[in-house]
């Protein structure tokens, strides 16, 4: 065993509700997938950050969240809000540490991103991020134009950005579609990157078109780690839904 899976951090070694989760879903994915991970060392064992991922099919988030409990972090994802004031699924993502996300840009909306960004770097807890906000609508599941909502979250306490491409997880759960439980233990590809250089918003008042600039920056890094993982070059542009006459939100009518 490696010197980093020696070193589990404090978050993971504490008892907690994730003991629960990871008992039940670690052995579940595990019979379904065979998770390969590249970078795992890129990843910080202790500390806070934005870890932003590109987002393909459904089950995807259970792949990440076992990828990441596996280098030794807690894996919490930014949610919708609203999700927070269901019964019972409200308090499991309280529980859990999840981190509520507003779909507007407001100034509430702003105060929130502060007041979140300030709580990861108190209890040095790290957040996953789908940053296109919903799976991908290009035709070809490469990652679509993304939203600021990350970018925003690490310059607010100075985080680091950690892209992750990952790949695979459309096999068993083609977008919008059916569970495919056969074979099992398919191959499912993560891989980690370095942070992404973020000074240019890590300033009091970053513009919105520096904001844009710097989450294009993300998504152009996970798009080139995805070609990686594919040994397909990406797209030179991320795809645009509103240029197809598309919803950025919600089911996508194929």
């Amino acid at each position: 065993m490696s010197d980093r899976r020696r070193r589990a951090s404090t978050e993971k070694t504490r008892p907690s509700v994730f003991w629960l989760l990871g008992a039940v879903v670690v052995p579940v994915v595990g019979l379904l997938a065979k998770i390969e991970i590249k970078g795992a060392e890129k990843l910080p064992q202790t500390g806070a950050y934005v870890l932003a991922a590109n987002h393909h099919s459904e089950i995807d988030p259970l792949i990440v969240a076992v990828a990441v409990w596996r280098l030794g972090r807690a894996p919490r994802f930014m949610a919708k809000e609203s999700l927070f004031h269901v019964p019972v699924l409200g308090w499991a993502l309280r529980k859990t540490g999840m981190v509520p996300v507003a779909r507007t840009a407001s100034s509430a909306a702003a105060r929130e991103t502060l007041k979140t960004s300030r709580d990861l770097v108190r209890h040095g807890r790290g957040v996953i991020v789908y940053p296109e906000g919903t799976l991908t609508r290009d035709p070809d599941l490469w990652p679509m134009r993304g939203k600021s909502g990350a970018v925003r979250l690490a310059a607010a306490g100075d985080l680091p950005v950690i892209p992750m491409a990952q790949w695979g997880a459309q096999q068993l759960l083609p977008r919008y579609g059916k569970l495919r439980l056969w074979p099992p233990r398919r191959r499912m590809s993560v891989m980690i990157g370095d942070p992404i250089d973020l000074d240019d918003v890590r300033q009091e008042h970053a513009t919105p078109a520096q904001l844009n600039a710097a989450t294009t920056r993300v998504m152009d890094r996970i798009a080139a780690m995805l070609g990686e993982i594919r040994d397909l070059p990406a797209p030179a542009e991320r795809w645009n839904p509103a240029a197809h006459g598309q919803k950025e939100t919600g089911r996508l009518d194929s």
